[in-house]
Parts: C-alpha cells; structure tokens; sequence
C-alpha cells in the first residue's frame, strides 16, 4: 500500500477519478473496475441524439423529444434540426415539472407498437404518450431482459419468477417467453392492463397481476412461506401504493432487499435490480447485495448507457445482478 502526505490528492486508477481533501496520511487502495453496458439487439429503436437536458429518440416510425436530467452538454445537431425530426415533443407543465403535456404533429403515429427479437427473445410492446414523459418501454433495460432469458432457461423447469415495480412488462415478459411462471406486480392498475395487452401483443399467456404495493406484498409473501427462483426490481425513486402507502427509495430499499433475500430461493436462483435516481451511485448498490447476499455466486454491477448516433453515451441507471 503507497502513503501519501499532502493536503490535496488527485487518485486516478484505471478508469475512476477521485478527488480526495485530507489533512494527514492518504492510501490508495485498490479501485473495484464498473463496467458500463448498453443492450445490443435493439433494431426499430435508436438514440439519434442527447444534450441540453433533451434526448431526440426514435421508436419504430416515431421519433420524440423529451427532457433527459442527465443529458448535461450541449446536443449535436441544432435545435431546428430537433424541432423537424420530432412527431411528438413534450411540454412540462409550468407548476408542476414531472407532468407536462406532448404536442405532435399530423405525421406521428397514433397506434404504435415497437418490436423487440434478439435470438432468444422476440416480444412486441404497445406504446403510448403519458404525461409523465413516458412513452412505456425503458429501451435499456433490454440489457436485463436478455440475463433474465438466459438465466430462467438454466434453471429447473417453470421456475417462479417476481417482477415488482413491473411497469408495462419487459422484464415478465422476458422470463415467461424463457419458460418461467411469472407474478407480474404493480401498484397501478392502469399499467398492469397495458402489461398485459403487451403479453397478448407477444402471444403470451398466464401471466399473474398483482395491483399492489410492492413493499405490503413482499411482507405477506414471506409469512405466508412462500419462495421464488428469481426476483427483478426496478423501484422509483418516490411512488405510492395503492392504499395510499409511501415509496421512498432510500428509506425502503434496504428492507425490500432483506426481505427479498428471504423470499429466494437458497439455491438456483437470482436477483436483478435497476435503479434509476439521480445520485444513487453504484457503490451504494455494491455494499447493500454484498452485505445482504454475502454468499452469492456471483454479483455483477454496471452502469447503464445507450449510445446516440454521435457516439456520446447517455447514462440510464445503474444495474446490480445477484446469482446464488
């Protein structure tokens, strides 16, 4: 181990830069390498472009504008180029900054379905302008949808699968086109009924809804003994549960995590979490699935990114994968 004596330190090793301020005695320790990862297979969805908070997507015959808070440098095309691109480009509202509304044009396309096939998975998404700035689909999470494909056909036949905060489906979808008996779960119901129209679009069945709050559900799961081979999370930040129920990711992610624990399987089974908050770094993911699953197979951690047309990565959460 090198020390160091100085009052200002600049640590670069290999791709991490740390800036550390101390009176005293610095070490530098070994720097733990976070891959970063971007879904590969996606063929009617790109990035054209990203920057002064903005990104310019296209999804099958649509192209959109919306607001991105991490997209912080300048775009690289003009903002006219943007405005002429754009069928549907969105508004926020004055009062409120998380709801807005999207003006479109007469090109954009009202029934819109996105297709997903890579070569285990072929699934079909209904898409649709919400006034949270949502269209339905996180196109990064694709990265997941393949590990979860992958691993559901590893294990033992119709594995019991646990999507919470499911939203409009990929991931349940992934693991019930693999085989997997899948409980689909979230607390609105309007999105579980978009989730299954996207299960009927890919010529799926059986799966099981649950409207619910996630953290309620999870706690009844475990007094009633009951155990699963995988389990995906993808919580908000903030969210409400049907009953009024209050979702704050740092004050309840560590016991959603315990409780999971308990939930899997010993053995033969899986966890993926993706977080999306500003701030919450992966470091943070790091220590709570080390402490909470020290005996785990496996635990992979990335940094999620999708690539523009101008080769600048846009960060889109980060990606924590635990194997038992």
């Amino acid at each position: 181990m090198r020390k160091f004596k100085a009052s200002h330190v600049l640590i670069i090793e290999r791709n991490f830069l740390t800036f550390a301020s101390q009176f005293g005695t610095f070490s530098i320790l070994q720097a733990m390498h976070i891959p970063i990862a971007t879904p590969v297979f996606w063929k009617e969805y790109e990035l054209i472009d990203c920057g002064n908070f903005e990104k310019l997507e296209r999804f099958g015959k649509n192209i959109t504008l919306r607001p991105e808070p991490q997209a912080l440098w300048e775009r690289s095309l003009s903002a006219k180029a943007w405005q002429e691109l754009a069928h549907a480009t969105f508004r926020r509202e004055k009062n409120n900054p998380e709801k807005g509304i999207w003006e479109t044009k007469k090109s954009f396309t009202s029934k819109w379905i996105l297709p997903y096939q890579s070569p285990q998975l072929n699934l079909i998404f209904k898409l649709s302008l919400s006034s949270f700035k949502h269209v339905g689909i996180f196109p990064e999470q694709a990265y997941n949808w393949e590990f979860i494909a992958e691993q559901v056909k590893n294990l033992p036949p119709k594995p019991k699968v646990l999507n919470m905060f499911a939203y409009t489906g990929g991931a349940s979808l992934a693991a019930k086109q693999a085989g997997a008996e899948v409980t689909h779960l979230d607390s609105v119901k309007q999105v579980n009924l978009w989730a299954r129209e996207n299960m009927e679009l890919s010529h799926l069945a059986n799966i099981r809804w649950i409207t619910e709050d996630a953290l309620s559900f999870a706690k009844r799961e475990l007094r009633r003994g009951n155990q699963y081979q995988a389990i995906i999370l993808d919580p908000p930040a903030y969210g409400r549960g049907t009953n009024g129920e209050k979702w704050i990711l740092e004050d309840n992610l560590l016991e959603l995590l315990k409780i999971c624990q308990q939930l899997l399987a010993p053995r033969q089974s899986f966890l993926v979490i993706n977080l999306y908050s500003l701030g919450f770094s992966v470091l943070i993911l790091e220590n709570l699935l080390k402490a909470i699953f020290p005996i785990a197979k496996t635990l992979e951690l990335a940094e999620l990114y999708i690539l523009d047309r101008h080769q600048k990565k846009l960060p889109l959460g980060i990606s924590g994968r635990v194997i038992l």
